[in-house]
């Protein structure tokens, strides 16, 4: 009891320190004296002097759309066209790791190499069929969940 009772003070305060907060921040707000423009002061007076000052012109930052950016990711020599080598390599790279035997063609075994490892790890007895018990081993693992706190 006495920890609910806790929970809802230490809630009440929050909600209080975050409401004051948010008052007094909108009170400096409005607390700040107006702006001075370039042409209401005189250039190198005051104290905002330095502010008047020219500043040298900023290169412009250039807003690259999602479509160029994914053609600057496939143009992987930067050209500005996209050759077939190019637009395939990630999936040649792909079918590499897959055609175990290197002939270019890939086989349902090289495909489906990965499943039928894990169904013959699971056949304990060798019979080629797979008992619930042998079954319930090719289950994925679960994930461990990286701790959230490390008190």
């Amino acid at each position: 009891m006495t920890r609910i009772m806790v929970g809802g003070a230490v809630a009440l305060l929050l909600t209080t320190g975050a409401f004051m907060f948010w008052q007094g921040h909108a009170e400096s707000r409005s607390a700040l004296p107006a702006a001075t423009t370039a042409e209401a002061a005189p250039r190198g007076t005051g104290q905002f002097a330095m502010l008047n000052r020219e500043l040298p012109a900023l290169p412009e930052a250039t807003l690259k759309t999602r479509e160029e950016k994914r053609f600057s990711r496939a143009d992987k020599n930067k050209d500005g066209k996209i050759t077939e080598d190019e637009l395939l390599a990630p999936r040649k790279k792909a079918f590499a790791k897959l055609d175990t035997d290197h002939n270019g063609q890939l086989a349902f075994n090289e495909w489906a190499a990965k499943t039928i490892n894990k169904f013959e790890g699971a056949d304990e007895d060798r019979s080629g069929t797979l008992t619930a018990v042998e079954y319930a081993e090719t289950a994925p693992k679960p994930r461990a969940h990286p701790a959230r706190c490390s008190c």
